[in-house]
């Protein structure tokens, strides 16, 4: 098998046809989480680079948009064959940058090709409508347009997937797109699929990627006038202002965004014990807890708490945790220091407030052994606060329904599960859980192609994937013929 040579140059911008160094002064220096290596020092971008880079996009949009369903899928297809071709590498990279295990590396590579192929299939699902006409003579056409130019802020949590999950839609129905991913996987989050689209064929212009810190570019890089679409993942308390910055400057544009969680995972009397103590363990610690689905509060019915308790926290406590390359790490570092710091401040708050720790440890470097809380009440605040992270707290409920109203006690509505051994009484509950995604007898941390995703609340707008994506990226035009002259009452 001949070896193919690594992408290089990945300290570069790709804006337009050109992989150049930003205009600004200071330099973004990419750490390993773990080994704290350094993996890449980045030249940040600026204002002029904001501009340039949508410019690029805006002048290919066009002639894109008219390349046709075939090219554009022929290109997404060959961009998932380079995912296959450079599946050590890219995995690499995400163990590197992001701190992901090797498990959830693997498992983010096959999100984002996924997500690749399933977006080559929709370049030839954009339709329109015919429409029947009150007046005489008059024919209704509705005509589906890529909206224009696309502006993807990513997070670092998933970078590969979550940014993709937004390119590859958008690339699809033929939108331009500019990047501007987190400062901690500038490489993953951006750079990453430039170089991939750029061997997949992509005409220079179409994928372009600003690195730049919040403070100098983030504000700018939404009201710019160019962009009529931002995608957004991450906090709420950000979403929030860039849903606002969105209508400022004189520009209203569509967001998507895709923010906080706060997961409850019910377990009812009556469900299988053993894979419920599984399916929390996995859909809590994977990938460290730092995923917006990921468990934030067990919900445990009374009858059986004791048990969940002492089956789970003998679960966890064989956990392998450490360097997130070996096969089987399950716990690798939190992304940096500043997200440990904040962690160790909601371990101590839980403790202040009354909460058992049952399960613990001290961090090693960035990495932080799972910590379970039992005796855990609603007003506390591990279980109102998104945790994002090895941390979780069990909280005992009377029955089903008190289970459902602490559940609902949340400003978040992302993802949710509930365990019941009556699958149909899990989805009449199911259909009472306010939130975007509920999960019977498995975990919340769920994610398909084809699947719509998204939350209620203060956890988004929109959402991704399948056709339920072609309504975020894509603007209807209402074109009527009068094919008769039409009488008129004056």
């Amino acid at each position: 098998m001949v070896s193919i040579p690594p992408y290089e140059n990945l300290h570069l911008l790709r804006i337009g046809d050109q992989w150049r160094e930003g205009s600004g002064v200071d330099t973004l220096t990419v750490n390993d989480p773990y080994t704290l290596a350094v993996l890449v020092k980045i030249r940040q971008g600026t204002r002029i680079d904001v501009d340039e880079a949508y410019a690029a996009a805006e002048d290919s949009q066009r002639k894109w948009a008219m390349a046709g369903p075939a090219a554009r899928a022929s290109v997404l297809h060959k961009a998932a064959e380079i995912f296959d071709r450079r599946k050590e590498e890219i995995i690499d990279w995400l163990i590197r940058e992001a701190g992901s295990t090797r498990i959830k590396a693997t498992i983010e590579w096959g999100a984002a090709r996924s997500i690749t192929q399933e977006s080559a299939s929709l370049c030839s699902r954009v339709s329109g409508h015919l429409l029947e006409s009150n007046v005489p003579a008059k024919e209704n056409r509705v005509y589906r347009l890529p909206i224009g130019v696309v502006g993807v802020i990513s997070p670092w949590n998933f970078p590969l997937h979550l940014t993709q999950r937004s390119v590859a839609p958008a690339l699809a129905v033929g939108n331009a797109v500019v990047i501007k991913p987190a400062s901690d996987t500038p490489v993953t989050g951006g750079l990453l699929l430039a170089k991939i689209f750029e061997e997949a064929g992509l005409p220079p212009g179409l994928l372009n990627v600003v690195i730049g810190s919040g403070g100098e570019i983030g504000d700018y890089f939404v009201e710019h006038a160019t962009p009529g679409f931002i995608s957004f993942t991450g906090s709420t308390a950000v979403g929030k202002r860039i849903g606002s910055n969105a209508f400022r400057g004189g520009h209203i544009k569509h967001v998507a965004l895709e923010l906080g969680g706060n997961s409850p995972f019910i377990v009812l009397a009556d469900a299988d014990l053993k894979q419920a103590v599984n399916a929390a363990v996995v859909g809590k610690f994977l990938h460290q807890g730092q995923i917006c689905m990921a468990i934030n509060r067990i919900i445990v019915e009374d009858s059986i708490y004791e048990e969940f308790v002492g089956q789970f926290i003998a679960r966890v406590s064989e956990l392998k945790w450490g360097d997130p390359a070996k096969g089987d790490t399950v716990i690798g570092p939190i992304i940096n220091a500043k997200q440990l710091d904040g962690l160790l401040g909601k371990i101590e708050l839980a403790r202040q407030e009354g909460a058992k720790l049952v399960c613990g440890g001290n961090p090693v470097g960035n990495v932080l052994p799972p910590h379970v809380f039992v005796d855990v009440t609603p007003e506390m605040e591990i279980a109102k606060e998104e945790i994002f992270g090895p941390l979780v707290g069990i909280l005992r409920a009377r029955d089903a329904e008190q289970a459902l109203q602490m559940a609902n006690k949340s400003e978040f509505g992302l993802s949710s599960a509930i365990f019941t051994g009556d699958l149909e009484r899990g989805v009449n509950l199911a259909r009472r859980i306010k939130a975007g995604m509920t999960h019977i007898n498995d975990i919340p941390v769920n994610d398909e192609p084809h699947v719509p995703f998204g939350g209620e609340k203060n956890s988004g707008l929109g959402r991704f994937n399948g056709q339920w994506v072609l309504d975020e990226l894509t603007t209807l035009h209402w074109i009527s013929v009068q094919h008769a002259p039409r009488h008129y009452p004056f």
